[in-house]
């Protein structure tokens, strides 16, 4: 067992399960940003957020969460370099040369940079307010004082240049899981011959309705 987590094999499985935990983050992640878009004034949001910071949460999930993101970040990065290392000059050739293989495909280096900058902005504008300096607002909802995480957000995102910094990351998430979701697939061996292009393809409509559904939200905070 240890050989084979020592291996490169087992190191992209450890990635690709790694990567599949993060695709169930970003769509619980989402949902819980959706609530951005009710029109009442922030509570409903605020009150989700108020949730997903419960002790529960905040000292049992949390921390897998982050350690999900380092492994995945961590592998991929020994990963490309392996595989730079061993193909040398011709490190892109073959896939240039290749019309089927997709851009993002040959750029994952580059996509998980862009999102790994994405996500450290994220957590300084977050994170380190909400749970580390405790510098945001509070707001009182049903009796019960909670963190004003929708002011916090509106005020990071009413700002253009964050905006756009914002839109950026999730237009690099969308194509990194273009890839990344099928890929997460056929290295856990949860794919074929016919499984591949049906997975190809939901990947491809689940990264932008991922990537649209925030852009949405970035948007409609700077607009309101």
């Amino acid at each position: 067992m240890g050989t084979f987590f020592g291996s490169s094999i087992g190191r992209k499985f450890v990635m690709g399960l790694s990567g599949l935990f993060l695709i169930i983050f970003l769509i619980v992640h989402l949902s819980v940003n959706l609530c951005l878009l009710v029109p009442d004034g922030g509570e409903t949001f605020n009150i989700a957020a108020n949730f997903m910071a419960l002790p529960l949460i905040k000292f049992g999930l949390q921390p897998v969460l982050a350690l999900g993101f380092i492994i995945h970040i961590a592998l991929a990065a020994q990963l490309t370099a392996q595989n730079n290392k061993a193909r040398g000059n011709n490190k892109y050739a073959s896939g240039n040369n290749t019309k089927e293989v997709m851009w993002a495909s040959k750029n994952m280096g580059i996509l998980g940079i862009v999102v790994l900058a994405f996500l450290v902005v994220h957590v300084y504008d977050y994170f380190v307010p909400l749970q580390i300096t405790h510098s945001a607002q509070e707001v009182t909802i049903n009796g019960t004082t909670m963190h004003d995480t929708y002011s916090l957000v509106k005020a990071n995102l009413q700002n253009p240049v964050k905006a756009i910094l914002y839109i950026i990351g999730a237009l690099g998430l969308a194509l990194h899981l273009t890839h990344g979701f099928w890929s997460a697939f056929q290295t856990v061996g949860l794919n074929n011959s016919i499984w591949r292009k049906r997975w190809t393809v939901i990947g491809t409509i689940f990264a932008w309705a991922i990537s649209l559904g925030f852009c949405v939200i970035v948007v409609a905070m700077l607009l309101s």
